[in-house]
């Protein structure tokens, strides 16, 4: 939802409730376009996060962390000057308009009292934050503008402050039922994008609210009964901004993706997650924490599958060469036999000659050896042995890297896995930690946390209650099948294709059936493949698993195996899941 004039105006007045004398003590601006203001008051200490971000743009009070660097930017020395130790006089804002005025008393550099107020202009792209003095005069702003960059408002130190000028709509909270019905009928758009193109202060969101029972037709075709109902969508949104009471601050999701925001019943969701709170700021909170943090998730995600890709893209380069290095050995036994020739026939050829013609007593045939004109007979016939020795070592080694090269492209297949199913920014840092750990990320440095906030397993119960568990990433599998795995556990992993390590633990008793199969379903669930049908799955007591020879996080060997092949039920697993309590 585009934060709009409405949102703006119940969340000026929630702030001006819990802030209103509150002491500035510390200023900082974790970027350039936001602000967090630490501020005292009576009840208790209270953080403001200020944002001209475009796009996220927005003011309340956040528990949330942030990172601060080390040299504030100026704007925010700027701030600390004027406003540190000041108290905030009112949280006001200008009607039907996206902007929040935070007025200060404060004490200027002579002991005087001054009046400055920060415009918090929460407008797309025009957003701001602007500090003015209070003669009116413009401090200084995130995004300065100049007459070259707009004619109608300039926004640069020394300037006369100026309000953002308005759309030539009509303002909603001040304007009639009857005049929005009578300009929504001149238009051949929709009810709502009518509403949007004739009514300032309320977003596409809230327009579709208001015309949710009308907006099968278009402004023009309104009919009286239909225009009662218009009116009273919009008597809702009004209620819910002059009434606290009539508030319902809630967060639309779509699976875990936030789409909508609002402070007023939304109705024209049907099938989505809904979840309610008590305030604008926890919203808010919630919101763009989880906005943030997918955003995170996904460049992280695109980060670490460019890097794999690349660490494929070499393996495959140097399996090819290695490939055709291999080739090249097949002419070994070749030298081997121009040497036992020439051995045979020293006295057949002389130094200078270019070849010699001698009888291959193998195949009864003649055959023509090339010969080094620099070496003599002796010398000739030890160089082929030379090269067939070189090259039947070459042919070993090849043969060593491209068995390794493919337990190499095996774990980068895993870790694609890994990274595809990955939903915490924890899972992310164990990944790029395993990388780097087996050398193949340079200069990933991470923070050690005392206690992890992630379970670093998918935990699950069978219908008979025995205890199957499976690992987020190569990490958790390495800890699950060799450490926490008893000998007679059944350890079980999807064949042929990247997937979690699962146990199910059996408690020193013989598993029965329907826990063996639930089991086996729970790794092809959690595997590449478990959308396919009749997925392999092969099984074994966890006592047959040993640590591969190569060394990489998770990887194993295993015996004794037997395979079973089931399709899993994601609606089927999904209830047998079970979540750790801490």
């Amino acid at each position: 939802m585009a934060l709009d004039a409405a949102m703006v105006r119940v969340t000026a007045e929630e702030l001006d409730t819990l802030l209103r004398g509150a002491r500035v003590e510390k200023i900082y601006m974790p970027s350039r376009d936001e602000a967090v203001f630490s501020l005292r008051t009576r009840e208790k200490r209270r953080t403001l996060f200020l944002s001209a971000r475009s796009g996220t743009a927005r003011a309340h009070i956040t528990d949330e962390e942030f990172d601060y660097p080390a040299v504030p930017p100026a704007f925010c020395m700027l701030l600390r000057k004027h406003l540190t130790g000041a108290r905030i006089a009112a949280v006001e804002t200008i009607e039907d308009d996206r902007v929040m005025l935070f007025r200060f008393d404060a004490l200027n550099d002579m002991g005087e009292k001054v009046f400055p107020f920060i415009s918090a202009e929460m407008m797309g792209r025009y957003s701001n934050l602007v500090l003015v003095s209070d003669e009116g005069t413009i401090l200084d702003a995130v995004k300065r503008i100049d007459s070259t960059q707009s004619d109608l408002r300039e926004i640069i130190p020394g300037a006369e402050f100026t309000e953002p000028p308005k759309p030539d709509k009509i303002p909603f909270m001040s304007g009639s039922d009857e005049e929005i019905i009578t300009a929504v009928r001149k238009s051949s758009r929709t009810v709502s994008a009518a509403l949007l193109q004739t009514v300032s202060g309320l977003s596409p969101l809230l327009c579709r609210e208001a015309a949710l029972e009308v907006d099968d037709q278009t402004g023009d075709m309104l009919g009286d009964e239909d225009a009662g109902k218009l009116a009273a969508g919009l008597g809702r949104i009004r209620e819910a901004i002059a009434d606290p009471g009539k508030r319902e601050y809630s967060i639309i999701y779509d699976g875990e993706k936030p789409v909508e925001y609002s402070f007023v019943e939304l109705r024209q969701y049907t099938g989505l997650r809904k979840e309610k709170f008590e305030s604008a700021s926890l919203m808010f909170d919630s919101y763009y924490s989880s906005r943030d943090r997918l955003e995170r998730m996904r460049v992280r995600s695109q980060d670490l599958t460019r890097q794999v890709k690349q660490l494929i893209e070499r393996n495959i380069r140097k399996q090819n060469a290695r490939q055709e290095e291999l080739a090249d050995t097949s002419k070994a036994e070749e030298k081997k036999l121009y040497g036992e020739l020439l051995t045979a026939n020293l006295h057949a050829f002389r130094k200078g000659d270019k070849e010699v013609k001698v009888l291959n007593y193998y195949t009864g045939e003649e055959c023509v050896i090339p010969l080094d004109v620099t070496k003599g007979p002796n010398e000739n016939a030890q160089k082929y042995y030379k090269d067939y020795r070189k090259l039947h070592t070459a042919e070993d080694v090849l043969k060593r890297l491209l068995l390794e090269g493919e337990e190499e492209a095996e774990y980068f297949r895993q870790v694609q896995y890994e990274i595809e199913v990955a939903r915490t920014e924890e899972e992310f840092i164990d990944i790029r930690k395993e990388l780097r750990d087996a050398g193949y990320l340079k200069g990933f440095r991470y923070k050690e946390r005392g206690n992890r906030k992630s379970d670093p397993f998918f935990r699950y119960r069978t219908d008979e209650g025995l205890e199957v568990i499976a690992g987020r990433n190569n990490t958790a599998n390495e800890r699950l099948s060799l450490k926490m795995a008893e000998g007679k556990d059944i350890w079980m992993h999807v064949k042929g294709a990247a997937g979690s390590h699962v146990i199910l633990r059996c408690e020193g008793i013989e598993p029965d059936d329907r826990s063996l199969t639930q089991a086996c379903e729970i790794a092809a669930y959690h595997s590449s493949i478990k959308n396919g049908q009749l997925v392999p799955v092969d099984y074994t007591e966890a006592r047959r698993v040993k640590k591969a020879a190569n060394g990489r996080t998770g990887m194993v060997i295993y015996t004794n195996q037997k395979t079973a092949y089931v399709t899993p039920d994601p609606e089927a697993i999904e209830k047998l899941r079970v979540t750790r309590t801490k």
